[in-house]
């Protein structure tokens, strides 16, 4: 399959893998891209810029293939060493790097010293366009039917995508609410050159998170994901749990802060449950995908099936579509 952002990544398949807390490490990064898709390792799942150096040095032990590495600018009790951080992936040779969060202009010029391309994480048109304006080579615009943060606008892909493909010079993928070779070929039908998944991917036999997660993934539906914060105008799609609950309730019914519920939703917490395989010990985040995933496949037997599906969907149920006058 070729886009213009398979062109521009070096991939086989415009599939890319989200970055996600935890989530994204060298043996799920490896194997998606070893599938012909773009893996992504996660920056702050590492402890420390050294640590990041190390995981990158795991995912080229384990594939020769192009891979990312996202990295997520967010304000912090804790202070990040971003700088640091950009210096490993710099330094070791990174080709391609997601940002996510905030404005990432400050480290452009570093990136683009180093031939790096850069994609950013878009949750509305005007944000895309600002990245574009920045130099970034490419974003990926998340419609309100992710997971993690979709921005406060509430506007679904079936509109935004379209609408920021209108106005975008530079390729775009499609993120939100993507599983299957379906939500792929209407993705690349409303105006995107590649689509990226997160949820999906954490029901793969690769994901290293504990079965019970993936397994909850696969026995529940769409209507099974919360938002949250959004009294705090900081919206966040995680799985519906009983956590969760206790979230939305301390949220609506007493105005809670976030000091009122860090304790609940700490990273932490949800680390240890991707471990331990508790799923009501703390949140994760989870898309509207969840309605869509109804298997735990290895990410070769994922991508090889969205690509062939992809393509009879094409050359068949829409080709039959067409009549000639």
């Amino acid at each position: 399959m070729k886009t213009r952002i398979t062109e521009l990544l070096g991939i086989r398949y415009p599939i890319v893998q989200g970055g996600m807390m935890w989530v994204g490490r060298a043996e799920l990064a490896a194997a998606v891209s070893n599938a012909g898709a773009l893996g992504t390792i996660t920056a702050l799942t590492q402890p420390t810029p050294e640590a990041l150096r190390n995981e990158i040095a795991r995912v080229r032990s384990m594939t020769d293939q192009p891979f990312a590495v996202n990295l997520t600018i967010l304000p912090t009790i804790k202070p990040v060493p971003y700088d640091e951080y950009v210096q490993a992936i710099v330094e070791n040779g990174v080709k391609i790097v997601e940002t996510a969060g905030r404005n990432p202009e400050p480290y452009m010029p570093a990136f683009k010293a180093a031939g790096i391309k850069v994609i950013h994480k878009c949750t509305s048109v005007r944000h895309a366009l600002k990245a574009e304006a920045l130099g970034c080579d490419a974003v990926s615009v998340d419609g309100f039917e992710c997971a993690g943060h979709p921005g406060e606008d509430d506007v679904p892909n079936l509109i935004l995508l379209p609408a920021a493909a209108a106005k975008l010079r530079i390729p775009m993928i499609a993120s939100g609410g993507i599983a299957d070779a379906r939500g792929m070929v209407a993705a690349l039908a409303l105006g995107a050159d590649g689509i990226n998944m997160g949820t999906r991917f954490m029901a793969t036999q690769e994901a290293p998170i504990h079965e019970n997660v993936k397994r909850r993934l696969v026995e529940n539906d769409e209507r099974n994901t919360a938002l949250i914060f959004r009294t705090l105008k900081n919206t966040s799609r995680i799985f519906r749990n009983s956590v969760a609950e206790q979230v939305l309730e301390l949220e609506y019914k007493e105005g809670a802060t976030f000091a009122d519920l860090k304790p609940l939703v700490s990273g932490e917490r949800g680390k240890r449950m991707y471990e331990t395989g508790d799923t009501e010990d703390g949140t994760f985040p989870a898309g509207l995908a969840i309605g869509l995933i109804e298997d735990i496949p290895t990410c070769a037997e994922l991508v090889s099936r969205m690509v062939t599906q992809a393509r009879e969907l094409i050359h068949g149920r829409l080709a039959a579509f067409v009549t000639e006058s």
